[in-house]
């Protein structure tokens, strides 16, 4: 559909490597390919970066990926108008970390603290089934959490100011960020793929 309307197909796969809930075995029909799989379409771009599934946020580097070479050249320009040069740790940081072994138990520690957490957090959802449910996430390091009351949705919003204002915890309100006041209602953003023991508290 998109190649016979000349649609562009963006991805940004920043979390691509973080199946957690599914085999490791990347061949694993479970884990989905990489949008760039699609074919010869050359109006596919997948993006990425080391902040997300490789837990290097502090290295400011990411990537544009495509098979289109017009597309390499109009970010490539892009870029050139926009930053003169990345830094140069940071460039041999990632090239480190994307490099094996390194990166296999980078992914794997972040997968395995991820597995840690969702469990942790599956079990504080069922605990508290009469308030909070959600679809538990296969893959990446956030979920998103329905909490209502009496079968109503709670005042994301206030939730969230509570929370923050009395036990330090940051959680984003979905239904200002995602619905734009008016889907998500009750539902919460939450970030688990932290130390364990930051979760646990």
């Amino acid at each position: 559909m998109a190649q016979e309307r000349g649609i562009y197909v963006l991805c940004d796969e920043v979390y691509r490597p973080l199946f957690h809930s599914t085999d490791k075995n990347e061949k694993n029909p479970d884990i989905p390919p990489s949008v760039l799989s699609i074919g010869s379409y050359d109006r596919v771009i997948a993006t990425g970066s080391m902040s997300k599934a490789y837990a290097l946020a502090g290295i400011r580097i990411g990537w544009v990926a495509t098979v289109s070479m017009d597309l390499v050249n109009l970010v490539a320009d892009a870029r050139h108008y926009t930053t003169i040069s990345v830094s140069q740790i940071d460039d041999q940081v990632a090239a480190f970390a994307t490099s094996h072994p390194c990166v296999d138990n980078l992914i794997a520690r972040n997968q395995e603290l991820a597995r840690t957490n969702v469990e942790i957090l599956e079990k504080f959802i069922e605990d508290h089934q009469e308030c909070c449910d959600w679809v538990k996430p296969v893959a990446g390091t956030t979920a998103f959490i329905r909490f209502a009351r009496d079968g109503k949705p709670v005042n994301d919003m206030e939730l969230c100011k509570l929370l923050h204002r009395e036990e330090g915890t940051f959680l984003v309100p979905g239904s200002l960020c995602f619905g734009d006041g008016i889907d998500f209602k009750g539902y919460v953003r939450a970030g688990y793929v932290c130390e364990t023991h930051v979760l646990e508290e």
